[in-house]
C-alpha cells in the first residue's frame, strides 16, 4: 500500500507544480480510477500526506461529482514547528509519524538530509531497545519534541 500511496502523492504534487498556482482541484473518482483504487485510498493520502503541518489545506466533497481541492499554504518553519509541537506530537508518537514529519521538514529544506537521518536514528527501535515496547512511543515523543525545539531557536 505504501507504494500506491507514494505514487498518488507524487502524482498530486506533480499536478500542483504544473498548475503553478499552489491550488489543485481534481475529481476524486477520476483519481481513484486512474490508480485503480478505492476512493478511501485517496482519502488516506490526503489525511496523511497533505496536512497543515506538511504545508497543505485540503477540501473535499464526496459523491458522484466529488472533488478534491489541495491548497499549498505559505507558512514559516517556526509556525509549522510550533503547530507540530502543540498539536501533533502529544504524549506519544509512532516512528512512522515521526518519520513523516521529519521528511516533510527535509523536503522543505528546513532540515538537511543528514540532520533528518540522525534524528530518525535517535528515535528508531534500535536506539530505544532498552525501553519497553509499550513505552517507546512516549519516549520517542519526548525526543522529537526536544529536537524540534532546537529548530525554534
Amino acid at each position: 500500500m505504501a507504494g500506491l500511496t507514494n505514487r498518488i502523492e507524487q502524482f498530486l504534487l506533480q499536478l500542483m507544480e504544473e498548475e503553478g498556482e499552489g491550488v489543485l482541484e481534481i475529481g476524486r473518482n477520476d483519481l481513484a480510477q486512474r490508480f485503480a483504487c478505492a476512493p478511501s485510498q485517496i482519502n488516506y493520502v490526503l489525511t496523511t500526506r497533505f496536512t497543515p503541518y506538511n504545508g497543505y489545506y485540503t477540501e473535499s466533497k464526496r459523491g458522484g461529482s466529488g472533488y478534491i481541492r489541495i491548497i499549498r499554504l505559505e507558512r514559516s518553519s517556526e509556525d509549522v514547528v510550533s503547530e507540530v509541537l502543540s498539536e501533533v506530537v502529544q504524549d506519544e508518537i509512532t516512528l512512522d509519524k515521526a518519520r513523516h514529519i521529519l521528511r516533510s521538514f527535509r523536503d522543505r529544506n528546513w532540515l538537511t538530509s543528514r540532520e533528518c537521518q540522525m534524528m530518525l536514528l535517535a528515535m528508531d527501535d534500535h536506539a530505544l531497545s532498552a525501553v519497553p515496547l509499550a513505552e517507546r512511543n512516549e519516549v520517542r515523543a519526548g525526543i522529537l519534541k526536544n529536537m524540534l525545539i532546537i529548530l525554534l531557536r
